[in-house]
């Protein structure tokens, strides 16, 4: 998966957890710049994947609630699965290698003089 998907993905996460997140703290929340993070959002907006609507916060600023619609819901459950299969490929990947080191390793520790 590339990084595009895996920052929607963060961000669609973000929003499903914390629909009135704002853009700052999201940025914050992915470790992204402030303009990223209203790039990415902006994206999934034109996308049909959130819905932005406006409300007054506490502080009688106007504020956004983000939702996934139906179709955003959709997306971050093929993302996701996607994403999964890449991690457990990864993970098999890294199950051989850390068995080729420890068979390194014990040949290495059985043939080495200072025994």
């Amino acid at each position: 998966m590339n990084q595009h998907h895996e920052i929607h993905l963060k961000v669609l996460r973000s929003i499903e957890d914390n629909p009135e997140i704002t853009q700052r703290e999201l940025a914050k929340n992915l470790g992204v710049s402030l303009g990223k993070a209203n790039y990415c959002l902006k994206a999934l907006i034109d996308r049909g994947l959130v819905k932005a609507n406006n409300f007054k916060n506490s502080k009688h600023k106007a504020a956004y609630a983000y939702l996934l619609t139906p179709r955003g819901l959709e997306e971050k459950t093929k993302i996701t699965v996607r994403f999964l299969k890449q991690r457990m490929e990864e993970y098999e990947q890294l199950k051989v290698e850390i068995a080729e080191l420890e068979r390194e390793v014990q040949n290495n520790h059985s043939r080495s003089p200072l025994k």
